[in-house]
């Protein structure tokens, strides 16, 4: 079963016109040579590995592996999760970290998602899930890798005015792939009001502990697009709106394919 179909339908595109804008850049400037591109993305790929592998070792000795005998309900989010997903070979470390925050890193295998503990303070089971779902979607699409390949090609030396478009294409391309992650979530949980009520959860905290809570933290975060300064901030951030987050889960609810993989998804045995 494809269960990577759900990813965003501009993501490859963005990435394609990514590539073409650094080709670009070193065919216009002297600034950069291809040869001498190519020796800066092999050379930053390869810190960003060395970093990774560091950043691995010291989750080992500062947090905790979400195994079925150290942490059991933990690690029957984790088992539902890879299952519907099927990232690959993946560990899951819970951190203790007073934030609400989840990420995932790794060019080898296993990738590493790290989960912050607060999360498991503040949101439920089916909320977790959708968080974890997310990263698990990184993973799966190849977005890990990707990151750091893409990140050193739009870091390629370069003048001041070509670098900043090569970061905006960067952050462009960041922002489709969150919308791919978010859909992963949502399938990995099978519920589009729990992957509502997370999104939410991670801006208000544990004051979105009700309904009305949820309902009233809504309405600040449905104002983003309100205004110039949202929609700027955006533009330079590698995340998208969190209302824009929201309007695109409840769209894809809808459609006729993520009914077709959840489907399949909740058919699959989790045991």
């Amino acid at each position: 079963m494809r269960t990577t179909l759900y990813r965003y339908p501009h993501e490859r595109l963005i990435l394609a016109l990514t590539l073409f804008l650094v080709m670009a850049v070193v065919a216009l400037t002297a600034s950069a040579t291809i040869c001498a591109s190519g020796i800066f993305i092999i050379a930053y790929v390869a810190i960003s590995a060395y970093f990774g592998y560091a950043h691995h070792q010291s989750l080992v000795r500062s947090a905790r592996r979400i195994t079925p005998k150290d942490m059991p309900e933990l690690a029957e989010i984790v088992h539902r999760g890879m299952t519907r997903l099927k990232p690959g070979q993946v560990e899951v470390y819970a951190l203790s970290n007073p934030e609400l925050n989840a990420y995932t890193f790794g060019l080898s295998s296993p990738k590493v998602v790290v989960l912050y503990s607060r999360l498991f303070q503040v949101m439920d089971a089916d909320e977790i899930l959708f968080i974890l779902g997310h990263e698990l979607g990184h993973v799966a699409l190849g977005h890990t890798w990707l990151n750091s390949l893409v990140g050193g090609i739009a870091g390629i030396p370069s003048s001041w005015s070509a670098g900043s478009l090569l970061t905006m294409a960067f952050l462009w391309w960041n922002r489709a792939c969150e919308y791919s992650a978010d859909r992963a979530g949502m399938l990995a949980c099978g519920k589009p009001e729990k992957a509502v009520s997370a999104l939410i959860k991670l801006v208000a905290g544990p004051h979105a502990n009700t309904s009305l809570a949820l309902e009233r933290a809504y309405q600040q975060i449905d104002a983003e697009d309100d205004t110039l300064m949202g929609i700027l901030y955006e533009s330079l951030s590698s995340h998208p709106m969190l209302i824009r987050r929201i309007q695109e889960l409840r769209q894809y609810a809808t459609s006729s394919q993520f009914r077709h993989l959840a489907g399949q998804m909740n058919g699959l045995k989790e045991n």
